[in-house]
């Protein structure tokens, strides 16, 4: 008789997102003539830019000749386009990141998800409070935690709340941790970390062997200039830090899926014999086993982004998304709404009114409103009592939406 992998049976009953769909659907079903707008999922609305379109057009032509076509890629990724990764995302910001320290990868979603096939069963681990889920579901299925308790909590994991009362700042930890993830600018609460705070993380991390597992995702977003963009502006974080990174709502690509993962050759961690093992060795040496790249025509569209065009095009993705995250902040807040975030990221973390629960707020919004977010609760247990509504959709249904709800919860 075949068995489970039993850590499985410990997730909670959905994930999220499913969840969020399953309601959503079930209203639809009820309700066919709503206008649903759907502010909920981080999924991108606008075009691929036109540069990028280009670039896969002309990648299908070069399959359809023999002198250029292309089989199986390099599981790491081209060349070609990690070096234009490592020039633009990171040596012009004075970090020394080389291209052969750049994977690519269908998306930093697996990523995040799948470096965990490179570290022991017995890290202690520790997770902002709320999280992107896959963080932890991913410890859950390789049985790196208890039981979750009433509130969602998984024994073995270390939470570390960031709410409104710490200025959504992740205290450095108290004990030893040795698996750190770090979601800056933050999905769900669109906070951000400054220079000195990813500081202290090196330094805490540093000094306990630690390794910082660093979701950049959303670094396209800020516009601060005081605000570092990737971990590795940080003296000494290439001796501590994995970085992920996405072209998904960077430059549209969640349906096409391109995302890159950084690790510096100078990162090690400890095997059992107590030896410093290199983890660019382990990484790669996974991604060729288990991975066999992405498509040499995403790949060409990805290289496209550092074209000059692709450049101005992204830029004004970007712009278009954060005037959304402006409408939706100013509208929510003229309310009297408490709004948080979607000033250097394209989320915006609500304060739920009249003492609503995240999934009351969630119900009420979608039957009185026709209008989709995301429970906060569904981040963990310190998001309850907020919301997270996505700046990711179209001019005219981002206000439309803003004006449904503020004529519905105006405090």
């Amino acid at each position: 008789m075949a068995t489970l992998n039993d850590n499985y049976l410990k997730l909670k009953a959905g994930y999220l997102f499913p969840e969020i769909a399953r309601r959503v659907n079930a209203f639809a079903e009820a309700n066919p003539d709503a206008k649903i707008i759907r502010l909920g999922i981080g999924d991108v609305t606008e075009p691929l830019p036109a540069a990028c379109r280009q670039a896969m057009v002309q990648a299908v032509e070069d399959m359809g000749n023999r002198d250029t076509f292309k089989g199986y890629g390099p599981e790491q990724g081209y060349a070609w386009l990690r070096e234009k990764i490592a020039a633009h995302d990171f040596q012009a910001r004075g970090c020394e990141i080389s291209a052969d320290e750049i994977f690519i990868s269908d998306g930093s979603k697996c990523d995040t998800g799948n470096i965990l096939d490179i570290f022991g069963d017995d890290n202690i681990i520790a997770v902002t409070d709320p999280v992107y889920p896959v963080y932890v579901d991913t410890n859950v299925m390789a049985g790196h935690t208890g039981d979750a308790n009433e509130n969602g909590e998984y024994g073995g994991l270390v939470y570390i709340p960031i709410t409104a009362e710490n200025n959504f700042t992740a205290a450095i930890p108290t004990q030893k941790v040795d698996l750190i993830y770090l979601c800056f600018p933050n999905n769900p609460t669109g906070a951000t970390a400054s220079k000195e705070h990813l500081t202290a993380w090196v330094e805490y991390a540093k000094a306990n062997g630690s390794i910082i597992l660093y979701d950049a995702a959303y670094e396209a977003f800020i516009s601060d200039p005081s605000l570092p963009r990737s971990i590795y502006e940080i003296p000494g974080a290439k001796e501590c830090a994995i970085e992920f990174r996405s072209f998904s709502k960077t430059a549209g690509f969640t349906g096409t899926r391109c995302a890159f993962t950084v690790v510096p050759k100078t990162l090690t961690a400890k095997a059992k014999d107590g030896s410093d093992v290199e983890l660019w060795k382990l990484w790669n040496r996974r991604q060729a086993t288990k991975f066999n790249g992405v498509s040499y025509i995403i790949q060409r569209a990805a290289e496209a982004v550092y074209s000059d065009e692709g450049k101005a095009q992204v830029k004004a993705l970007i712009q278009f998304y954060m005037e959304n995250a402006q409408i939706i902040r100013e509208q929510l807040t003229a309310a009297g709404l408490s709004v948080y975030g979607g000033e250097n990221a394209p989320y915006v973390w609500v304060k739920t009114p009249q003492g609503l629960s995240s999934w009351d707020f969630f119900d009420k919004l979608l039957q009185t409103c026709n209008v989709v977010g995301t429970p906060g609760s569904g981040f963990g247990a310190a998001g309850e009592g907020y919301f997270r509504i996505s700046a990711f959709n179209s001019r005219e249904n981002v206000e439309e939406a803003m004006q449904r709800i503020t004529e519905k919860f105006k405090v």
